[in-house]
């Protein structure tokens, strides 16, 4: 990182915590930008609290039941990533909608990973969805977080092939897949100031000659790993 500090990254959850456990350990490498400081989950038994002890990460359950209302839950959820002097807040599996003032607090500081190739398939059921579209490509796409659900500016996306015999779980295990290649290194080009929110648009600087607006993982033909030597760079 070139002797500069590490970003102080929190992660929410909901669930299990497998995206948030492949950025835990994405961090953890010599090279990294970012450290996760601490993990909340708006479920007290969220699976993913457990992982995060287990990896030394401070964690904490907020659930939304203990607050009379979405503004107060919201507001505990802030002054616990204020205390850990969070820089970027990094969505994994966590399905409460934000307020938009909750929003606006963090604007350009928050992303989350969404299971399909946005815009198509916003919300739930991505995988049937896509299944029942026929679709032939499906993927992930990591983005900055607006007020509007699934809707912002998108840092990065990785695709996969949507195989003849595929079914809803063989494509979700290969979506998750690419997930979990996609989320690091997205979150790495946001804590190092590589892609950054402007207006309603990401600005990228410094991803090599071809000074791209985005970038993409191409599909693994065939297999259930996204093929990392074909990152792609494109230009508007």
């Amino acid at each position: 990182m070139n002797g500069l500090p590490k970003k102080r990254v929190a992660v929410l959850i909901s669930g299990r915590g497998s995206n948030m456990k492949t950025l835990a350990e994405a961090a953890g490498g010599a090279r990294s930008s970012y450290e996760i400081v601490g993990v909340i989950a708006d479920v007290a038994d969220a699976a993913g609290l457990n992982h995060a002890a287990a990896l030394d990460i401070e964690a904490r359950a907020l659930p939304r039941k203990d607050y009379s209302d979405k503004a107060t839950h919201e507001a505990a959820i802030d002054a616990q990533l204020k205390s850990w002097n969070v820089e970027i807040v990094a969505l994994a599996g966590y399905m409460r909608l934000l307020s938009p003032e909750f929003v606006g607090k963090w604007t350009g500081r928050m992303i989350n990973i969404h299971p399909s190739l946005l815009p198509l398939f916003k919300g739930l059921d991505t995988h049937k969805r896509a299944l029942d579209a026929g679709m032939r490509v499906h993927g992930c796409t990591v983005h900055f977080v607006t007020a509007e659900m699934d809707d912002g500016p998108i840092v990065a996306q990785a695709a996969v092939p949507v195989l003849p015999d595929d079914n809803e779980e063989s494509l979700t295990r290969r979506v998750l897949a690419a997930e979990h290649q996609l989320y690091p290194l997205a979150l790495d080009l946001v804590a190092t100031g590589r892609a950054q929110l402007v207006g309603n648009r990401v600005a990228y600087d410094n991803l090599g000659t071809s000074g791209g607006r985005g970038i993409v993982l191409s599909p693994a033909v065939g297999g259930d790993e996204p093929d990392l030597e074909s990152l792609a760079r494109f230009t508007p």
